[in-house]
């Protein structure tokens, strides 16, 4: 084992990362992190799935759905931790996404204030469901 790539249990690795036990052992059964097992058949994690489960967290916060998660952390190396160039293209790939829902997100917002007293009697003519410049 290199140095770095410590074992950990996953009590270690749920206290370190913030979550349940439980959460990493979901987390394990749709693909999205890898455990080891140990000689008495327990469950060990490298380090490196800290990361992993920050990352899965973080995206889940913004609205990234589990599936595209685990289709986007199953470009990055299972047998070693990512590098550097493999996390910022794993970030590009969700970017114009990020940026589309924001842009999104700021049109309701400037437009939620004048929805409530807007008078239209219509789904059809609400300008919250059409796109701008239709």
């Amino acid at each position: 084992m290199h140095q770095g790539n410590r074992l950990l249990s996953p009590s270690q690795v749920a206290k370190a990362a913030g979550v349940a036990i439980s959460t990493l052992h979901f987390y394990e059964r749709e693909g999205l992190i890898t455990a080891e097992r140990n000689a008495g058949n327990q469950r060990r994690y490298r380090n490196d799935v800290l990361r992993r489960v920050a990352v899965i967290k973080i995206a889940q916060q913004v609205g990234i759905s589990l599936r595209d998660i685990a289709q986007r952390l199953a470009q990055l190396p299972t047998d070693r931790a990512p590098n550097a160039r493999q996390w910022t293209q794993l970030s590009r790939q969700w970017r114009s996404e990020l940026d589309s829902r924001i842009d999104a997100l700021l049109l309701l917002r400037d437009s939620l204030s004048g929805c409530i007293d807007c008078g239209c009697l219509s789904l059809k003519e609400c300008p919250l469901r059409q796109p701008p410049g239709v």
